[in-house]
């Protein structure tokens, strides 16, 4: 879900930019992506809400209703000059205070004791924010203890907003706030360099990859396979609405799409050793179900995504013979790793059989 910054950096906006005081609207929108996201066999979600105090809330209500794993933030954005006067927190105490507000609801939820809803310090992205919120998240960040959510250098416009304003890049701005931890998660991060790869590295902060939404919005393809092999945090990300589908199959495939694209280019108009000039880069099925499954686990610092000892059962039944499945095995032909790459590159929704968190049957 996203908030928006005048739109200058390729931003989405969630419905409740229009309806933010319909709170039936709220709850009838979050039951629908709550349910959507299960179904897609979506068990732990990473959420950007909105700057709304009252939606968010109830979107925590509706993660445990239904069972899901869900990290949730309000989204803190107060800089007048970057969000429009509609849609922005009244000033950077109103960002913090509704912040506090948010984890301490979270927190001391009588349905969440088990703790499967965690709260989440969430800067929109640097250009939506005053320093005076940046530092007061990066504080409160660091006395909860709480995750950390942000976008980290995802277009061109927005990485060289922030070399601007404070002469440096996201990833070393963000450090400056405090914001960056072994629970803090960077969306995007395209525009990395080998520096905020080290200070990342040395933090232990993990990277949302989103291959689709990269594909509107980021004007670079995040290079996935150097930052694995240089031993970054990365999970994959479908982050709707900034990409068309809520299926993680689907992220899976375009990040492997993607990859391709970075290592051969994509410039017709040059000869094949011209045209490639980033090196190696192309992942395979198994890398895209790594950072689908274990590596956003990891990147979350959470005990879910494999099936070993002192893990929490989170999982699904892929059913590669269902009706209206779009996976085809040949009984002859088909066996173990071409399964798994048959899954990943042909499932859909309707090959989910069955979605469970915690051992709890949510679908």
């Amino acid at each position: 879900m996203r908030s928006t910054c005048r739109w200058r950096c390729g931003c989405r906006d969630t419905p409740f930019l229009w309806r933010r005081e319909d709170h039936a609207f709220a709850r009838r929108a979050y039951r629908l992506l709550v349910d959507d996201l299960i179904a897609n066999g979506t068990t732990t979600a990473l959420y950007f809400a909105t700057i709304h105090q009252d939606a968010t809330r109830i979107l925590a209500d509706t993660c445990l209703e239904r069972g899901q794993r869900a990290l949730i933030g309000k989204v803190a954005m107060d800089n007048a000059e970057e969000c429009p006067d509609y849609y922005r927190d009244a000033s950077a105490d109103a960002a913090l205070s509704g912040t506090r507000d948010l984890i301490d609801y979270i927190r001391s939820h009588p349905d969440n004791a088990e703790k499967r809803v965690l709260p989440v310090v969430t800067p929109r992205f640097i250009p939506s924010c005053t320093d005076a919120t940046l530092e007061g998240l990066g504080t409160i960040a660091r006395d909860c203890g709480c995750h950390v959510q942000t976008h980290c250098s995802e277009s061109d416009w927005a990485h060289g907003y922030v070399l601007s304003r404070h002469g440096m890049t996201d990833t070393a701005s963000l450090d400056r706030f405090r914001l960056l931890g072994r629970h803090s998660v960077l969306a995007h991060a395209n525009f990395l360099t080998e520096k905020d790869v080290e200070t990342l590295k040395a933090r232990q902060s993990a990277v949302a990859h989103c291959p689709l939404s990269n594909a509107y919005f980021a004007n670079a393809v995040f290079p996935l396979r150097a930052a694995l092999e240089k031993g970054l945090n990365v999970g994959l990300g479908t982050d709707i609405s900034g990409g068309p589908s809520a299926s993680m199959f689907e992220n899976c495939r375009a990040a492997i799409m993607v990859s391709r694209m970075l290592e051969s280019g994509v410039d017709p108009r040059l000869d094949a050793a011209s045209r490639s000039t980033f090196g190696p880069a192309r992942l395979d099925f198994r890398d895209a179900f790594h950072v689908a499954t274990a590596g956003g686990a990891k990147a979350l610092d959470l005990p879910v995504g494999q099936f070993s000892p002192g893990y929490r059962f989170d999982a699904m039944v892929v059913d590669t013979n269902a009706d209206k499945g779009t996976i085809r095995l040949w009984d002859d032909l088909d066996a173990g790793d071409d399964i798994l790459q048959k899954i990943i590159f042909g499932a859909s929704r309707a090959n989910i059989a069955g979605v469970w968190v915690d051992g709890r049957k949510l679908a």
